[in-house]
């Protein structure tokens, strides 16, 4: 990667999971969320896809941006689960129950760090209210570093069928540094049980972290690449201390520098590649037997906050559980930050919703062009016109497209643009959430602050 696209281009930037980002959500209330789940039954995508948020964890490691807590006695998580089976309640009588769901996912927090009992209930709740399509993704974001065999076991018999496993690396003094518990079974083993009921296997690992190289990430990669997993994610480590204050010790401890986080990705890149793996999206390598590769080769490849996702399994998301964001056609809704007054309103029979964002009809166009080009490093301007039942000129002009910008981006080799269609190079792809901001009329004269893209 050339040191001067580095320095003209990696800018701080959304990371683009949503958009209008989450820090452009407004105060929002239950009544707005509820008119939005309504108008939601008649959506073009009319899938049901829910999410749960586990919020608690038995370590909070220091690198986390999620919205984590610290695990609470036994009764305060019996009385967060109730909740949960409350709140669907409360959402569901709002739905057509004729729709079906595609996608259920469970993220956190470490939603493995509650009762594997607790997971096959709420999945059976939802599942006994609505049809699926057929193969749906019922998925969890699995913290290895405290389940036993028994305990992978009970995930599948609660019906889980994507294991997303947060390795992050297979340095123990990485792990230690940033105070991250190490699998408590080997990977092997657990790669066995899962595989043994046919579930497909995620792991993730982040980049960027201290006493990480070049050298000992690719030696982190090489060995998931011998486990042979159907997807490997690797995230950028997103360095936000003035959000998440306990990122300051890493800060402390020191951070790569981005010419050496670059060539993390890089060589981790490689080392997938050679072993027969796919670039997905910005982060995401599949094997071509997965679905995603199709979507990817099609230009069909969509994303929620759970991750990239192919049209089949895309869905309006109903966000369940403290923190959690609904993902509308016409609305994000967001809940309560505070564990103690989520359980207490839902309970109650309130929903908590506390911020969000309805978007505008230009809006919704802007978020169809940047989730296009995010996923797919691909924009075919009619192909997407004709989706959007509007004309080329209607789609450029609900959207900052600034012409001469692109046409520098070209010159500097980041992205190729030609009568119908703009497309990043394989060069350029790392700053592609620089050039999906470029496009991004909110971008325009913004204070906000953001990660950056290495």
């Amino acid at each position: 990667m050339k040191q001067e696209l580095i320095d003209k281009y990696n800018v701080s930037v959304p990371r683009y999971t949503s958009y209008p980002p989450a820090n452009f959500f407004r105060t929002f209330t239950e009544e707005e969320y509820l008119q939005d789940v309504e108008l939601s039954n008649k959506a073009r995508n009319n899938n049901l896809s829910f999410y749960f948020h586990m919020p608690y964890c038995r370590r909070l490691c220091h690198y986390c941006g999620c919205n984590s807590y610290p695990m609470q006695k036994e009764a305060q998580v019996r009385e967060y689960v109730d909740a949960l089976h409350k709140e669907i309640d409360l959402v569901v009588a709002h739905l057509d129950r004729n729709r079906r769901i595609s996608q259920i996912h469970y993220g956190g927090g470490s939603p493995t760090a509650m009762p594997v009992s607790a997971l096959k209930e709420l999945n059976e709740h939802l599942l006994s209210l609505f049809d699926t399509i057929a193969k749906p993704e019922i998925a969890i974001e699995c913290h290895p570093g405290y389940l036993t065999k028994e305990d992978w076991q009970g995930l599948v018999e609660a019906r889980f069928n994507r294991f997303s496993i947060g390795v992050q690396d297979f340095n123990l003094e990485v792990l230690k540094l940033v105070n991250r518990t190490p699998s408590e079974l080997p990977m092997e083993d657990i790669m066995q049980i899962l595989r043994s009921s046919g579930a497909s296997i995620n792991m993730d690992f982040l980049f960027g972290l201290p006493l990480q190289t070049a050298d000992s990430f690719q030696y982190t990669i090489e060995k998931a690449a011998e486990l042979h997993p159907d997807r490997v994610t690797t995230f950028s480590y997103g360095h936000c201390p003035w959000i998440f204050k306990r990122q300051m010790i890493l800060e402390k401890a020191g951070l790569p520098s981005a010419d050496e986080k670059a060539l993390m990705f890089q060589r981790a890149k490689e080392v997938l590649h050679a072993a027969g793996y796919q670039s997905v999206g910005l982060d995401h390598f599949v094997l071509p037997s997965d679905e995603l590769a199709e979507a990817v080769t099609t230009h069909r490849l969509h994303r929620n906050f759970q991750g990239y996702c192919t049209r089949r399994t895309t869905g309006q998301v109903y966000a369940f559980g403290v923190t959690g964001i609904s993902q509308l056609e016409t609305a994000y809704a967001q809940n309560t930050k505070s564990i103690e007054e989520y359980v207490s309103d839902v309970l109650a029979g309130k929903l908590t919703i506390r911020k969000g964002y309805q978007l505008t009809q230009q809006e919704q166009i802007a978020r169809e062009v940047i989730e296009t080009l995010m996923c797919n490093y691909h924009i075919d301007w009619t192909q997407l016109a004709e989706e959007l039942s509007l004309t080329v000129d209607e789609v450029k002009a609900a959207i900052h497209y600034d012409e001469p910008r692109l046409r520098e981006m070209e010159a500097d080799g980041i992205l190729h643009l030609t009568t119908n269609t703009l497309e990043m190079t394989g060069e350029g792809n790392p700053f592609v959430r620089t050039v999906a901001a470029t496009l991004d009329p909110m971008m325009v004269n913004t204070d906000k602050k953001f990660s950056k893209p290495i």
